[in-house]
């Protein structure tokens, strides 16, 4: 069988604030919808945060997640991906909160402690929908993501090991990768690996071609065969990386979470806009989309019949 591509399309993050862009999904039913058709134009696995739906603010409620996975999973038989990550003002107890409410086939988890810089999205922007907001980017200055090694111990045990939940180990830098390989080899962690490459996070590596190339080389290096990578340009760089992910043999992550545009100056209308784009750039290099089914059965996930929601 030819190889396929796994398309994720991360739907609406905890990085963007409302007033970046009017088509950032907000409310449960935004999320659903713009969820569901991401689904229908290819994406075969959707990566969720949820967020107040009044002021857009990221939250970890699981209450808010159920108002809208249900829905997913009714209309499309993608697979859902609950982010670890969350947003910055939570804690890692907070973070973890609706994956293991949910229990779903697959979450994020980051791969180490980490700087994390969303101020220079402030530069040329003075009008604010919420105050919040630029407190929030402003914030980010003195703010560390922490996933310590015990912290991911705990999210390995109690959301991996408990639920049956396999992980998107999402390395933003070299180290990270070491990380992942210092749990490989304990034994916490086994194939098939799943790693997302972040590239383009001030406080991560830069998104060059030169570090995507590297980070290929060093996972080669420590995993052999053994893993499955994708990639995640933030930003403008987020379909120049994304095709060269898919000519090194990768996957590829796009959605409103990672790029609010769709081409230099023009704000990308959905999620599902971006993933037609980048299935345009995947039939041009004559490569196919996995189907939800594929990706489950290239990434040895449970099944979406053992989900509960």
């Amino acid at each position: 069988m030819s190889r396929k591509v796994i398309i994720t399309c991360a739907v609406t993050g905890s990085v963007h604030t409302p007033s970046m862009s009017p088509h950032l999904p907000i409310t449960p039913d935004e999320i659903a919808r713009q969820a569901i058709d991401a689904a229908n134009a290819g994406a075969s696995i959707l990566h969720l945060h949820a967020r107040d739906p009044k002021t857009g603010f990221p939250s970890p409620d699981p209450d808010l997640f159920m108002d809208f996975l249900p829905k997913i999973k009714a209309a499309t038989d993608a697979v859902i991906n609950i982010s670890t990550g969350g947003g910055m003002t939570m804690t890692v107890k907070d973070r973890i909160r609706a994956a293991t409410h949910a229990s779903p086939e697959m979450a994020s988890l980051n791969m180490g402690t980490m700087n994390f810089g969303l101020f220079p999205a402030l530069a040329g922007r003075s009008e604010w929908k919420h105050d919040w907001e630029p407190e929030f980017l402003e914030s980010s200055r003195d703010f560390v993501f922490k996933n310590t090694f015990s912290d991911i111990e705990t999210i390995l045990a109690d959301l991996g090991e408990a639920n049956g939940t396999r992980f998107e180990f999402e390395c933003y830098d070299v180290g990270h990768l070491y990380t992942l390989a210092h749990f490989v080899d304990r034994g916490l962690i086994k194939g098939p690996i799943f790693i997302q490459f972040v590239l383009g996070v001030l406080g991560g590596i830069g998104a060059d071609p030169d570090n995507l190339a590297h980070l290929k080389r060093t996972a080669d290096k420590l995993f052999g065969d053994q893993y499955q990578f994708s990639v995640l340009g933030a930003g403008r760089h987020q379909m120049p990386l994304a095709s060269m992910a898919a000519a090194m043999g990768g996957n590829v992550r796009v959605g409103l979470e990672d790029n609010l545009y769709l081409r230099k100056g023009e704000l990308a209308p959905d999620n599902a806009s971006q993933v037609r784009k980048i299935r345009e750039i995947l039939d041009g290099l004559s490569l196919e989309i996995a189907t939800p089914d594929e990706a489950r059965a290239i990434l040895g996930l449970k099944g979406a019949d053992k989900v509960a929601f």
